[in-house]
């Protein structure tokens, strides 16, 4: 089916979105004390799933598992050179969680909305989870 006209060009123009921003709640902390916050996370392949399943310290405990995938799929965060299961097995279990979550978002929906009510009136609505950090608005 072709698709002529300006929108016909502009979903043909549109890209699949691969990487998502975000900013952790707390913060890793490097060895020189410096707070890496600002980070980026990109879409697991099946590969990213499939290798860590295969790593012995994943064998003998599979709680590691999200451990050394996020570290395969964090490619940016703060100014540290690289982002490694190391990386990820050093951060506050805070951070730890929300990356966990972040990335059953953007792998399990597509996106990083979440649906929430408001817990005074229970009125639905959806908040942005990249790039704010939990109890901001």
């Amino acid at each position: 089916m072709r698709r002529d006209g300006p929108a016909g060009a502009q979903q043909q123009r549109e890209l699949l979105r691969t990487e998502f921003e975000f900013e952790l709640p707390r913060g890793f902390v490097d060895e020189s004390g410096t707070v890496h916050r600002n980070g980026a996370m990109r879409l697991a392949t099946a590969r990213d799933e499939l290798i860590p399943l295969r790593d012995v310290r994943v064998r003998e405990n599979p709680a590691y598992l999200s451990v050394v995938l996020l570290g395969r799929v964090i490619t940016r965060l703060g100014t540290l050179a690289s982002v490694h299961d190391g990386t990820v097995e050093n951060m506050f279990a805070s951070d730890l969680a929300f990356l966990q979550d972040f990335y059953r978002q953007i792998n399990a929906e597509g996106h990083t909305r979440a649906a929430v009510s408001c817990p005074h009136c229970e009125e639905p609505f959806e908040v942005e989870l990249a790039g704010s950090r939990l109890g901001e608005s």
